[in-house]
């Protein structure tokens, strides 16, 4: 037993050496990671949009208008740098990028208001970008809706209650909303936990994609099932070292929502990264060449992203990508990541995606058996049939 484990140690000391040999893949597998640890968080750091420049279109020029005007000035999420009577002026400003919206107060306004008709305030916002969309959205209903309350109030008021009823009755429940699991409601702790599991991923397969596509090139690839699992292993070796890296500091240090499962965080690392180290062998068989693997893999990042399930509704997938993106590791790996490390969930609640993932080992495991079979062996009359005859120009 103590020689099995040596011998088994020594093999997969020989594979990680050889691993660390190529510059390329060690800059895939352990430069990569951290330097997309420490500056892809960078850009989110500010987590929320605030302070987004506006434009008020007043062409009511009442009290009402000019008190919507105060508020909006003073809510936190926009700051009013144009106010005027010109909503084309305003167009401009927005197709310019000078603001990132704005706001048309009608005409009629206060006299609407004043009759109990309906008043409407049209609001504009740039929807290329979300987070400017939802600030401006936000931030201009937080004002007209300040707005109209008070009106409600008043006209509460003017009926005969006293203020505290007027306000009981303009808001007879209390609603208080708290964000659970991303207290900040900010976009680096939504999108950079998901977004992780997707670079350990990406990482990882191009780095064993092109280790095999070396070994393609090289012919080393027909190697007996020992040397392949020491392959196997040492590429789990500095993924998990990756993965820690994550869920272990890079969390903590950009301090994000983390640490609900931690125990459980860690057995799904177990199961993420060989499946997509297996996957990446496999895929470098097919491709056959070093550097067509990392030229297909490449382009494949953007695609994975909206497949995972947590920046597009999967509904809105057609029907074959829903099932189809279950072939991807990084699918049942970031929602497993997400409710254990964010939600807290215990592990039971995530054992469908630890099968899938599981399922997809084996299933790599099962091709790479079959890519890395030794080539059938001749009888002794072939081969000697195939010794004696001369090789054709062509094979020369």
């Amino acid at each position: 037993m103590r020689s099995w484990f040596k011998r088994a140690l020594c093999a997969w000391y020989d594979a990680l050496r050889g691993v660390v040999r190529d510059q390329g893949v060690v800059l895939l597998l352990v430069a990569a990671p951290v330097l997309y640890g420490f500056f892809y968080p960078w850009f989110y750091a500010t987590e929320v949009a605030t302070q987004m420049p506006v434009a008020v279109v007043d062409l009511d020029h009442s009290s009402l208008s000019r008190q919507i005007t105060r508020l909006a000035q003073a809510d936190p999420n926009i700051a009013v740098t144009l106010v005027t009577g010109d909503e084309h002026e305003a167009r401009e400003a927005l197709w310019s990028g000078a603001i990132g919206g704005y706001a048309v107060l009608p005409a009629d306004l206060q006299r609407k208001v004043l009759r109990s008709e309906a008043a409407v305030v049209n609001v504009q916002a740039n929807g290329a970008y979300a987070l400017i969309n939802k600030a401006v959205q936000r931030g201009f209903a937080e004002a007209v809706g300040t707005a109209s309350a008070a009106v409600e109030i008043r006209m509460l008021e003017a009926h005969g209650q006293s203020a505290l009823q007027a306000r009981a009755s303009r808001s007879p429940v209390q609603l208080q909303t708290v964000a659970l699991f991303n207290p900040t409601e900010g976009y680096g702790s939504y999108v950079v936990p998901a977004v992780a599991l997707l670079i350990l991923q990406q990482t990882l397969l191009m780095g064993a994609a092109m280790l095999a596509g070396t070994w393609v090139e090289r012919g080393e690839h027909r190697a007996p099932r020992s040397v392949w699992v020491a392959r196997l292993l040492a590429l789990c070796t500095l993924g998990l070292m990756s993965g820690l890296l994550y869920f272990g500091w890079i969390f903590t240090w950009q301090d994000y929502p983390r640490g609900g499962n931690p125990w459980g965080a860690l057995v799904l690392l177990l199961c993420y990264v060989p499946t997509n180290a297996a996957l990446g062998m496999l895929l470098g068989l097919c491709f056959g060449n070093r550097e067509r693997a990392l030229q297909v893999l490449l382009f494949t990042t953007l695609p994975m992203v909206f497949l995972a399930g947590f920046s597009w509704p999967v509904e809105a997938l057609p029907l074959p990508l829903q099932w189809l993106r279950w072939l991807i590791p990084s699918t049942a790996g970031v929602q497993a990541s997400l409710r254990l490390n964010q939600l807290g969930a215990p592990l039971a609640d995530v054992m469908p995606y630890l099968g899938t993932l599981l399922a997809l080992f084996c299933a790599c495991l099962v091709g790479l058996w079959w890519k890395t079979r030794a080539a059938p062996r001749l009888s002794g009359a072939a081969a000697q049939a195939a010794a004696a005859t001369p090789a054709s120009p062509a094979q020369g």
